[in-house]
């Protein structure tokens, strides 16, 4: 377990990856609501979406720390090219299983592919060209997905292939932000505050602006709009901000004692691709044995599996973890990615 510990891991990404996956296993495993802040009983609303824009910001931090730490790969673009294609396939095996919900993989891999030029771009570009996507993609959303095209077989294919449910050129935004998040100086607790207030701040202000200022009707509606997968400006700086927060939040609690009593939820976040994927085959696997099939989203919600899968996912995790370090889908991609990388840039 000392891996989970020392360099060059940081404990406090791990537990933000760690709730990132746990609150996509609630997005996919219960029927949230529709977030009210002034009704606490809706707040469990807050993963929908979110945490999959946290896992995407979490994957911008991490290109930004491997490529520039220690064991960086000598060919970078290329590490980021062979990691697409590889998560790219996992996405799409995942996708097969018919297990009803919009499978991540196939846009984090585009993503993935979309910050080789990126990689060696300084800090404040990253930032540049974060807020210009933020500022300018959901003002382009709208008619790209009121195309007639997405209502035909090829669209209804290009949808799944590019995980268009998590459209990458808006996305980008989230991930070059991790990027930037990931080029600070995450050991000084004063960096790490500061970004968290930042964080913070913008998604305070964008939810009060949907309050304050309604979506309304129509194409300026739809740019504007708050709502999880929206693709509106005010949810892209709401969530994003969010994201950033927690991520700085995790960090700094995992500089405390507390950093051992998370240990559980790190151990997940150490795996996610594994944890991501193995709930994706759980459900496959138990839809089978108890509805016959596996497409049936709220045949298998009513049997009530969060907790089941969720605890049972986070102790096989630790287990693996304990035993045998890695997960194996990580090592899968880093023995894929990396040696290809490497003999090539040689």
């Amino acid at each position: 377990m000392r891996r989970l510990d020392g360099p060059p891991r940081i404990p406090g990404l791990d537990l933000a990856r760690g709730l990132a996956v746990i609150g996509m296993l609630a997005a996919h495993l219960f029927t949230l609501p529709e977030i009210d802040w002034t009704d606490p009983v809706t707040w469990g609303g807050i993963v929908g979406g979110r945490s999959s824009i946290l896992f995407a910001t979490l994957a911008g931090v991490s290109i930004s720390i491997v490529t520039a730490g220690p064991r960086a790969p000598r060919a970078p673009g290329r590490w980021l090219a062979w990691r697409a294609l590889v998560l790219w396939v996992i996405g799409i095996a995942l996708i097969l299983t018919g297990v009803p919900v919009y499978v991540i993989l196939p846009a984090y891999a585009i993503l993935f592919a979309a910050a080789i030029p990126f990689v060696r771009v300084r800090t404040a570009t990253l930032w540049v060209w974060a807020v210009a996507v933020a500022l300018i993609v959901p003002w382009l959303l709208p008619p790209i997905e009121a195309a007639p095209f997405w209502d035909t077989a090829p669209g209804e294919a290009v949808f799944l292939l590019t995980g268009w449910a998590y459209p990458a050129p808006l996305w980008l935004a989230f991930l070059l932000a991790g990027m930037a998040v990931g080029r600070l100086d995450l050991a000084r607790a004063g960096v790490l505050w500061v970004t968290a207030g930042a964080g913070l701040v913008t998604a305070a202000v964008a939810e009060t602006l949907a309050v304050v200022v309604p979506a309304p009707d129509g194409y300026l509606g739809q740019v504007w709009r708050a709502s999880e997968h929206s693709g509106g400006i005010l949810e892209v700086w709401g969530s994003g901000g969010f994201a950033i927060a927690i991520i700085a939040l995790c960090v700094l609690l995992c500089r405390t004692i507390l950093r051992a009593v998370v240990l559980p939820i790190r151990t997940l976040g150490a795996m996610p691709l594994t944890a991501y994927s193995a709930q994706i085959v759980v459900w496959a696997v138990w839809a089978l044995i108890a509805l016959g099939t596996t497409s049936d989203l709220f045949g298998f919600r009513a049997l009530n599996l969060f907790w089941p899968m969720t605890l049972g996912i986070i102790a096989a995790c630790f287990a693996w973890a304990l035993l045998l370090g890695r997960g194996p889908l990580e090592r899968l991609v880093d023995t894929v990615s990396r040696p290809r990388a490497d003999r090539l840039a040689r």
